[in-house]
């Protein structure tokens, strides 16, 4: 079920904050299919990788999500996805993942 923009940004930067890595080790974006994103086009692993992802209400609110992350130092860039991407997701990142 879609969330408001601060709870989706106040869930993953919970996530992100209790694996105890920098934020600059970790990537943010959004998308349509967020495990599609993640697990075919970052290519992270479902079992060995960090990783969490959750809707907003609409485009916008994932890109303003999207955008504190980034503000907050993890990698990734804004700019992706288009109208239909209301995922926000992020990854810590490691060997395996592009990038």
């Amino acid at each position: 079920m879609a969330k408001t923009e601060r709870q989706v940004f106040e869930g993953i930067k919970a996530y992100i904050d209790k694996q105890g890595k920098p934020y600059s080790a970790w990537y943010a974006g959004i998308a349509s299919d967020a495990e599609a994103r993640l697990f075919v086009g970052h290519n992270v692993s479902r079992t060995n990788d960090k990783w969490a992802y959750d809707q907003c209400i609409d485009n916008r609110g994932a890109r303003n999500v999207e955008d504190a992350l980034l503000k907050l130092g993890c990698d990734g860039g804004s700019g992706g996805g288009d109208q239909s991407s209301t995922y926000v997701y992020s990854y810590l990142k490691s060997l395996g993942t592009k990038p």
